[in-house]
């Protein structure tokens, strides 16, 4: 049952866990011994659908465009096979379901790029469903229809799917003062985001009726990205709460779904904040493109009024009011040098009692939220054999400071002497989630010629070692579309990074993301050796007719031919 007391929730030490709870970094790297997972193991799948039916309308009565539906009904299967080593999935295009119709868009580049994905032994793809397409227009009116349309294509090429419930906002919106800032700069690793996915328009209304219902920084500006968790459990839009509004989305995702649940869906990752990520918006996602390099600090997202009302009762508890006022003093400007701010700099404020008790409640009432959510999405698939996941960010670059800005105010309490991600780990663990994190092809070396204190792989050994310690399944994820061959290698070795020493590591890769740039021939020649690296053989799963008996390879390459020429 989804959580509806408009009460405010009880800040007791359940989620200001004690020191005890955190392993220092001496612990970190070096001593801890790692149990083996006898009991972890592929997911049984407990329904299988007839993979070679071809009726001439789809069973949900939807109708396809011509090239849709001849591939739909002629086109030869993939058989599917489980394979050894790590499956490699591909995200989707952020553009794939039109925001105006709802339906698939580019059926036949689609059609030829899944085609081509199956043939290079691709397990799946990751399908965005985006809250604001499928409840656009009022409350409880679902529209499913995109997004079934794809579902059926990934089973006609013998590809599964994992489904991500994105209940967050996708660019920054036309206007915004800071997508024309992006299309000025020059360097070349900004990546400008042309998609704008808005949460649901009724969401909105309420918004612009409420505007606390959006996160606030100290300077009074609003974050439109996604609901703030201070009102999680109130009834404020329509008579729900938004943990109750993402609980009757994904049951009605589960109750449409069923009969793709557990043989073609394979995975649901839940989305729990900014980007999909268990995390503050502390600094707009859109940046996350290049905050690491310019070192933004971040803002803390504490001053509407539900957030302050939180505060001002955990201060209270505590008897501390004097702390119940906002976030902390001497936080400094976004571009500042951490060692030029009061709160952030080595020896600073956040170390003190004062910014221990507001780190503790500020992260705790994040892992609050992440585990709301993670128990109704356990309740509404329960029984269900999908693997459940949720995301993790990234924020690397304060990794080498004793503070790490960044990670605080994007509600990560992690710093040199605390370990911030053992928390999340053990809720997932608690709940049977797979943690999701992303930077795997990011390096040192390459990163700190920019910014020194920037440490990617740092962080993420950090991530993967919680993940070994509380026993939880990994995916994996790039940050950015890099195809060179050293990105990939750097993909393999994190991935072994986790999975030694463990009797049966379960790990994915979630590559970032489809485009035509993917199939062009070199890259699609790096893309598919990588592939068959992560799927621990060197032929590929699937066998397609592409018309002149080639071998697998050949058939790939031709496959991905298509897939170009279709976009």
């Amino acid at each position: 049952m989804a959580i509806a007391s408009p009460s405010a929730p009880s800040f007791s030490a359940s989620f200001c866990c004690s020191r005890t709870d955190f392993l220092t970094p001496s612990l970190r790297f070096s001593s801890i011994r790692f149990r083996t997972r006898p009991s972890a193991h592929p997911l049984t799948l407990s329904s299988r659908l007839n993979a070679s039916s071809s009726s001439s309308t789809p069973s949900n009565g939807f109708e396809f465009d011509g090239d849709l539906q001849y591939e739909l009904q002629h086109g030869v299967s993939s058989p599917y096979h489980r394979r050894r080593g790590s499956p490699v999935f591909v995200t989707l295009p952020l553009d794939v379901v039109s925001s105006s119709s709802g339906k698939m868009k580019r059926s036949k580049a689609m059609a030829q790029s899944f085609r081509a994905l199956a043939a290079a032994g691709v397990e799946g793809v990751v399908m965005e469903v985006w809250w604001g397409l499928v409840e656009r227009d009022f409350p409880t009116v679902y529209n499913w229809q995109g997004y079934l349309e794809i579902v059926l294509l990934a089973k006609r090429f013998g590809l599964k799917v994992k489904a991500v419930m994105a209940f967050h906002q996708c660019g920054t919106g036309p206007g915004d003062p800071f997508c024309m800032t992006l299309k000025r700069m020059i360097w070349s690793y900004c990546v400008i985001e042309k998609t704008w996915i808005s949460l649901p328009q009724w969401v909105l209304e309420e918004m612009d009726k409420k505007p606390d219902l959006a996160y606030s920084d100290r300077f009074g500006r609003r974050n439109m990205e996604y609901i703030s968790l201070g009102c999680d459990v109130l009834p404020i839009l329509y008579g729900r709460s938004p943990i109750q509004a993402y609980a009757d989305f994904m049951r009605n995702f589960r109750d449409t779904f069923r009969p793709f649940l557990g043989s073609i869906i394979t995975g649901i990752q839940v989305g729990m904040g900014p980007a999909g990520e268990l995390r503050y918006p502390s600094c707009p996602t859109q940046k996350l493109t290049w905050a690491w390099r310019s070192r933004e600090l971040g803002e803390f997202q504490c001053y509407d009024k539900y957030m302050l009302a939180s505060l001002n009762a955990c201060a209270w508890e505590r008897g501390v009011r004097e702390w119940a006022n906002g976030g902390p003093i001497g936080a400094g400007n976004l571009m500042h040098d951490p060692e030029s701010t009061e709160f952030f700099r080595s020896s600073g404020s956040w170390s003190t009692p004062y910014g221990e008790f507001f780190l503790e409640w500020y992260s705790g009432l994040l892992i609050l939220h992440g585990e709301r959510i993670c128990r109704e999405a356990e309740s509404i698939f329960r029984g269900i054999e999908v693997n459940m996941s949720g995301k993790v960010a990234g924020i690397h670059w304060h990794y080498g400071t004793r503070s790490h800005p960044s990670e605080l105010t994007a509600g990560y309490y992690n710093t040199s002497i605390r370990d911030g991600y053992l928390p999340i780990a053990r809720v997932f663990g608690r709940y049977g989630f797979t943690m999701c994190c992303t930077c795997f092809e990011m390096q040192d070396a390459e990163e700190q010629q920019v910014n020194p204190l920037s440490s990617p792989e740092g962080l993420l050994k950090q991530l993967l070692l919680a993940a070994r310690v509380c026993d939880i399944p990994l995916e994996g994820e790039n940050s950015a579309s890099n195809l060179d061959d050293d990105s990939f290698q750097q993909v393999l070795k994190m991935s072994k990074f986790y999975s030694d020493g463990l009797e049966r590591p379960s790990f994915s890769f979630n590559f970032n993301r489809m485009d035509k740039n993917l199939f062009e021939y070199h890259n699609w020649v790096s893309f598919t050796r990588f592939v068959r690296h992560m799927s621990g053989f060197n032929t590929f799963r699937a066998k397609l007719d592409f018309g002149g008996g080639d071998s697998c390879h050949s058939s790939a390459a031709a496959a991905s031919t298509g897939a170009v020429l279709a976009y």
